[in-house]
């Protein structure tokens, strides 16, 4: 498994924050190597979904559990990396949310020799992320 670990506080309430970062149908606004976005089924505050992910436009199946005005947090449950990134938020100081974001994930579709890459990729789309959201609110 390999884990990373991004956070950023932005000047924002924990509403402000919360309104972008729930509107998962937004996500790839966000995410670089979040192409698109297919909901499959929702029931209450999860998403099951189909997404295309990554350089190569891989199908990556979803599940997003969002827990209001604390996390949102998605499942990888097929495609070239299994696991979670989770989304959690945190009100930090009068006016300002911290946000944190953790992937947990397993790169068994990915070929050993590019997982460093991979992850480098990663951690620059999360920093990206975060500051586009910033920049959103």
């Amino acid at each position: 498994m390999v884990t990373i670990n991004v956070t950023r506080e932005m000047d924002a309430g924990l509403d402000q924050v919360w309104n972008i970062v729930s509107d998962v149908d937004n996500d790839p606004a966000y995410w670089q190597d979040l192409h698109s976005v297919k909901n499959v089924r929702r029931e209450g505050n999860t998403v099951e979904r189909v997404a295309t992910v990554g350089f190569r436009k891989s199908r990556s199946q979803q599940a997003v559990v969002l827990d209001p005005k604390k996390s949102v947090k998605i499942l990888l449950t097929e495609g070239p990396m299994k696991g979670t990134r989770v989304l959690s938020l945190n009100e930090s100081s009068y006016g300002k949310t911290q946000v944190n974001v953790v992937w947990d994930v397993e790169m068994s579709g990915i070929p050993s020799f590019m997982r460093g890459a991979v992850v480098k990729r990663i951690t620059k789309g999360a920093e990206d992320a975060l500051n586009r959201i910033s920049k959103a609110i």
